[in-house]
């Protein structure tokens, strides 16, 4: 699922996500970054993180080491 802001780009939301709990977080690259955001409230400061460490942490969630 992707949700656009106004200026265009692209927000992801897991399809695990579901659609009735409001739960979830909406991650999006931007450049070297990844940024992440709460999907209830997509106004507020999204938090920023070096694209590098978003994906040692996928890699540590995938494999349940966290």
């Amino acid at each position: 699922m992707a949700a656009k802001d106004p200026l265009g780009v692209r927000w992801r939301t897991s399809t695990y996500s579901g659609t009735g709990g409001g739960q979830c977080v909406q991650v999006m690259r931007w450049a070297t970054a990844v940024r992440v955001r709460d999907s209830a409230a997509p106004e507020s400061t999204a938090l920023r993180f070096p694209a590098g460490a978003w994906a040692a942490f996928v890699v540590a969630a995938v494999g349940r080491c966290l």
